[in-house]
């Protein structure tokens, strides 16, 4: 809301050094916007490969989350 751009995300092992870690859920619409619905089709291989990898890492809640933080990161690779 003030301007700065976001700082990048990190795999939380960057981080650890030892000590209790905390998870503080907090709303990213005023950074991101809100969501939209959209379609989109894709290849049953690759959907089934998300859908594996959001039952097994507790970093993706859902599959959209899966595919956003893919698309952010890709968008910062680009230097978007």
């Amino acid at each position: 809301m003030d301007d700065d751009e976001l700082p990048q995300a990190k795999d939380v092992d960057a981080y650890h050094v030892g000590g209790i870690w905390a998870v503080v859920n907090f709303d990213l619409t005023p950074y991101l916007g809100k969501s939209v619905r959209f379609n989109a089709s894709l290849p049953e291989n690759l959907l089934l490969r998300i859908d594996e990898r959001v039952s097994k890492d507790h970093r993706y809640a859902s599959r959209s989350g899966f595919l956003a933080t893919a698309a952010l990161r890709e968008l910062s690779v680009q230097g978007f």
